[in-house]
């Protein structure tokens, strides 16, 4: 078996080279979603390959009806028994803008001074190029020191992250066989903290839609129609106003019928955290906890279904007066959900709902934008415990399992359509900025991120 010792103090000596490496990709303007920058896109994603190709893997860019994808391969050593592990990422980034509230430019990465030592400040440096260079340094120490990987290795990186994924599932169907793999790695997501590790295991789903009400066939004057016919927003405040109760539920047909308990060791793991409630509600100015009754805070982020209204509109907006009643009033609103609940069977409840309360003369149109199911990881998975032990080698502690309350869809999709689950750990802190202006990476979380991933390799081997 391959020593990941020696692995570990050439990470250790290498590490002002690997930092050079990641600004080297960060200065790539990799903006998936303005056309002005696809050739700097499809540039990252060649430097991406070209570096795994540097490493031992075949690797190749494929190309989509959008920004192409990275596709590796590694054999690993000879003899390797371990499972096949398939590594996601993504090149891609979000807009810089706006500009004028970065301290440096976005595109020149910047190592500055912070409380937790030194921080690289870019567009992308957590989400995700950083995060994805703490596994690639982790393969190319593995190459360096042994000629090898540890392991049968795939890379999967992807283009097209910030911009929805529109190309992810064709791609995953069309190329199932040659992406099989018995887990998958995913690394866009965070610590606890920086001196502890993290692997989630759950994440939510989601459901998005907007819904008009259709009323008059025209806007019409509220002196000489008020109170004598439907006013599509007066119908559609007070219809949205009954998809919760005075208790925090959703009383949208079915909801809560697949959602599945907590274990009481899940329910006690996540209170001894430590979890500082009154501070992330300060974090955005405010004071009163509120949700579903009955359950913490991280409970109701993490393990329960929600329902939010996101925007809503119709009628006159505009600056001064104009007394219309509208002939259509629309709402967006989105559905967390958790695992074992199916969002078409939620679509049919929402659908179910707003039918019951659709008044005279009205009508409904619906649009969904998107709809990816939750995931949880069997914690009793080897893989997963492999991957725990790996952390625990590196920060001298066992990882905590949490949850999280966004969604991931390409682990929905992996599981979906590849048939594996994923393990999601990653390296970046709450205060990242990600999407924000002045976006950082702690250099202790990248040096911790690879550090890990050589030992989570290891570990995958059989270490």
């Amino acid at each position: 078996m391959l020593p990941v010792e020696p692995v570990l103090a050439h990470l250790d000596r290498d590490f002002d080279q690997a930092v050079e490496r990641l600004r080297d990709l960060l200065r790539i303007r990799s903006v998936s979603t303005d056309p002005a920058y696809k050739d700097e896109t499809r540039r990252a994603a060649q430097w991406l390959a070209d570096q795994l190709t540097g490493m031992g893997f075949e690797a190749s860019l494929r190309d989509t009806p959008g920004h192409p994808m990275v596709v590796a391969h590694h054999p690993g050593a000879p003899g390797a028994t371990g499972p096949h592990v398939l590594y996601y990422g993504h090149y891609d980034v979000q807009p810089p803008e706006p500009l004028e509230l970065w301290n440096s430019p976005p595109f020149e990465p910047t190592i500055v001074d912070a409380k937790h030592g030194k921080r690289i400040v870019a567009r992308g440096a957590v989400d995700d190029k950083g995060q994805v260079m703490t596994f690639i340094e982790a393969f190319r120490a593995w190459h360096a020191v042994h000629g090898t990987l540890p392991g049968r290795i795939t890379v999967l990186l992807e283009g097209e992250e910030e911009t929805g994924s529109p190309n992810l599932v064709p791609f995953l169907e069309a190329n199932r066989e040659e992406l099989a793999a018995d887990i998958c790695v995913v690394t866009d997501t965070n610590s606890w903290n920086i001196e502890t590790p993290a692997i989630t295991y759950m994440l939510r789903g989601m459901l998005y839609l907007e819904v008009t009400l259709h009323g008059p066939s025209h806007d019409l004057h509220s002196g000489m129609y008020g109170g004598a016919v439907l006013n599509p927003i007066n119908a559609l405040t007070r219809i949205l106003g009954q998809i919760h109760d005075d208790q925090g539920q959703v009383h949208f047909p079915g909801f809560y019928d697949d959602v599945q308990p907590l274990s009481d060791a899940e329910r006690d793991q996540w209170r001894s955290l430590g979890f500082d409630e009154a501070g992330f509600l300060a974090g955005v100015g405010l004071k009163t906890p509120r949700g579903e009754a009955g359950w913490s805070t991280l409970e109701r982020i993490w393990a329960r279904p929600t329902c939010d209204i996101n925007g809503i509109w119709g009628g006159y907006t505009g600056a001064g007066s104009k007394t219309v009643i509208p002939a259509q009033a629309s709402a967006k609103f989105s559905c967390r959900l958790v695992a074992s609940q199916d969002p078409k069977k939620i679509l049919a409840g929402i659908k179910e709902f707003l039918d019951a309360r659709t008044p005279p003369d009205a009508r409904w149109e619906i649009k969904t934008f998107g709809n990816s199911p939750a995931i949880k990881v069997p914690v009793d998975s080897p893989h997963l415990q492999r991957a725990m032990t790996g952390l625990a080698d590196i920060y001298g502690k066992p990882p905590v399992l949490i949850g999280a309350g966004g969604s991931i869809p390409v682990v929905g999709y992996i599981q979906q359509i590849l048939g594996f689950d994923s393990i999601l750990v990653g390296f970046g802190l709450e205060d990242d900025l990600i999407h924000s202006p002045n976006e950082k990476f702690e250099l202790k979380c990248y040096q911790n991120g690879i550090r890990s991933h050589a030992a989570i390799l290891a570990r995958m081997a059989g270490g």
